[in-house]
């Protein structure tokens, strides 16, 4: 490799810092932004930068922030920023100067909203241990009382003068999941569950008005399942809140927008109608961002790419004011809605800063990883066919450096993806599970996003509602036959490789198929009656998987589609990598697979990663990630290239 382009090796890839969380000022003139780098442990380091918007001089790093949380906030004025750090409220000056801590709240803080009238702070935050807790933990006392031990985090509000934290009692014991105020100033629209547990907190959420001076309560009705980021737009004279939202009736589908009027003070009670603000889309919401003067944006999933919409309040509807190549998110809009900013990545750029106006040009405000831009890539092509029964399905192939179709047959890995409801984007995917890592040892890649995904609109996403790994398993397998009918890919070396439900289709592809040599379920389910049982999005899993499994003595709908239930039929090597503390997919789901494997003696390795959740974190456990997977392709496929260093 030429002295001018640096390898890409795994701690290249793992080490290069990572831009987070971009937030415009309210004035439009500033970008705060969090920078992240993996460290030994599970939480990164995070440091807090600002930039000007208009890029005319460099980002700054506001000196002594290493552990920010979550999600900057501007104060009203645009002159500091409200921080999370180890649990507590923070505010820091434009200049860094004068960082002061604002919270010691024994029981945390979880989020925070400065208000506009800038002497308050919305924070929500569980309550603080009493001295009977203090003692039970000191004692070990600790038996979980399922419903009685999970603490909700309730909306207070935060008097800067005083310091004085004080619970807004309207909402009695609910726990607050998402808060905005009207841009005017006025009322605090607030989503809240019955309690914190996912299942049933989504399937009891409800949407509620406050008045943060008088404590008056408005409830606005139950919202759709996974209701997130409320916003206030205006029609005419009346007040309005938007949400987004899966679609209804199912368990399964796409994202929506929602909107409901805000009745005045003293208007009679009754039923709010929801209304669904993007019905019949075929494109996807993906963020919601409120603007202060003027019509609310949303980012939108469009295939491989991402487009800006604006609300025409007269229909209402969306209507797209520009499209991005590649990905977009974290999108949020000054106080004109004139300029925005965001992260956006493209097939060669890594995900940076960008700023600019919603239909003009972006402009590149960080630079976090130099490296990266000078690294060989594999060249990224858009690909575009039919599934089976007519159905248009997108997706991405890459391709070893500098090579080309002609030169094929290649040995090609199929990496699916998550979700279902997530997709590929084309831009430049640098995770812990790069595919462009494969590709530059001499892999072609293929990237499918099969139905159920994000991007196409509700149908695309809820046609695999009680049916995982029927159809969306023919479109993946459509378009490796398409790759080998080309010469792109080597029917004789395919892999398959895929994280959360991904490695749910590599356990399912190698029980349906001896095609593959060599197969990676990462995180991935092979049960789906104990997926909906023990995972921690409890019953919406059986919304893909069909059934639970208290439905009767069974045969289930989910028997027929757990990879588990076809181990007996597995030929195929198998790789399993699972974090230990995997809350979303239990690690029993690894092991259920990896026990069914012994006793058909499949030829599999399984790996735990202490302390490692749903993703893996820790910078030693991502690296092993990354070599683990290239030399377990490269034993069972082959070398794919004279001089790869696979292997």
């Amino acid at each position: 490799m030429s002295e001018d382009v640096p390898e890409l090796t795994a701690e290249l890839l793992v080490d290069s810092a990572k831009p987070r969380s971009p937030v415009i000022s309210p004035d439009g003139v500033w970008v705060a932004y969090v920078v992240a780098l993996p460290g030994r442990g599970p939480h990164p380091a995070r440091s807090l930068w600002v930039a000007a918007a208009d890029g005319a001089s460099s980002p700054r790093e506001l000196a002594g922030i290493t552990a920010c949380e979550g999600v900057p906030r501007w104060a009203p004025d645009s002159a500091s920023l409200f921080f999370r750090s180890e649990g507590q409220l923070h505010r820091v000056g434009l200049d860094g100067s004068q960082c002061e801590t604002l919270t010691a709240w024994r029981g945390g803080i979880v989020d925070h909203w400065p208000l506009a009238d800038g002497g308050t702070v919305a924070v929500i935050a569980a309550d603080e241990p009493s001295e009977r807790d203090e003692r039970r933990e000191a004692e070990g006392d600790d038996a979980i009382v399922w419903g009685a031990g999970a603490v909700p985090v309730r909306l207070r509000l935060l008097h800067l003068g005083t310091r004085e934290l004080c619970v807004i009692a309207a909402l009695g014991d609910r726990h607050i999941i998402d808060v905005v105020q009207r841009p005017d100033g006025g009322s605090l629209a607030v989503i809240s569950w019955s309690c914190p547990e996912f299942d049933p907190g989504t399937f009891t959420a409800e949407l509620h008005v406050v008045d943060p001076a008088t404590g008056a309560f408005l409830d606005l009705g139950q919202v759709e399942l996974g209701a997130c980021s409320p916003i206030w737009w205006r029609a005419r004279d009346a007040w309005r809140v938007a949400y987004l939202a899966m679609t209804p009736p199912g368990l399964v589908g796409g994202l929506a927008v929602f909107d409901v009027a805000v009745p005045e003070p003293g208007a009679a009670a009754g039923k709010r109608e929801h209304r669904n603000l993007t019905a019949g889309m075929d494109v996807c919401p993906a963020e919601l961002v409120q603007v202060g003067n003027g019509m609310p944006l949303a980012l939108f999933a469009d295939g491989l790419d991402t487009a800006i919409y604006r609300l025409d309040p007269e229909v209402p509807c969306f209507r797209r004011v520009s499209t991005r190549d590649g990905r977009v998110d974290s999108l949020t809009a000054d106080g004109s809605g004139e300029a925005v900013a965001a992260l956006a990545s493209t097939a060669y750029e890594p995900g940076e800063v960008h700023c600019g106006p919603p239909g003009g040009r972006l402009v590149r405000l960080s630079d976090t990883r130099p490296d990266l831009r000078r690294i060989r890539w594999g060249s990224q092509e858009r690909l575009a066919y039919k599934a089976g029964d007519g159905l248009d399905l997108d997706g991405l192939l890459i391709l070893p450096p500098g090579t080309r179709r002609q030169d094929g047959p290649f040995p090609l890995i199929t990496l699916v993806h998550g979700g279902p409801y997530d997709r590929y984007c084309d831009d430049l995917n640098t995770t812990w599970f790069a595919p462009q890592w494969l590709a530059t040892a001499g892999y072609a890649v293929f990237l499918p996003n099969p139905r159920g995904g994000q991007g196409h609109g509700h149908a695309f996403a809820a046609a695999v509602a009680g049916r995982v790994g029927l159809e969306e398993w023919t479109d993946i397998l459509t378009g490796i036959d398409l790759l080998i009918a080309d010469g792109v890919a080597d029917p004789d070396r395919l892999g398959i490789d895929g994280w959360s439900h991904g490695g749910f289709m590599a356990a399912w592809a190698v029980g349906q198929t001896d095609r593959f040599k060599a197969a990676l379920m990462g995180a991935g389910i092979s049960d789906w009656g104990m997926q909906a049982a023990t995972g921690e999005e409890g019953v919406l899993e059986s919304g893909l998987g069909g059934s639970i499994g208290w439905e009767g003595p069974g045969p289930h709908v989910h028997d027929r589609l757990s990879p588990v239930s076809f181990a007996s039929k597995v030929s195929t090597p198998v790789l399993i990598l699972h974090g230990e503390e995997d809350t979303n997919v239990p690690l029993g789901q690894a092991t259920f697979f990896h026990r069914a494997l012994c006793r058909f003696g499949v030829e599999h390795e399984f790996v735990v990663y202490p302390r490692e959740g749903h993703l893996i974190m820790e910078r030693n456990h991502r690296i092993d990630v990354l070599r683990r997977t290239r030399a377990w392709f490269g034993r069972w496929l082959g070398d794919p290239a004279p001089g790869s260093d696979c292997v």
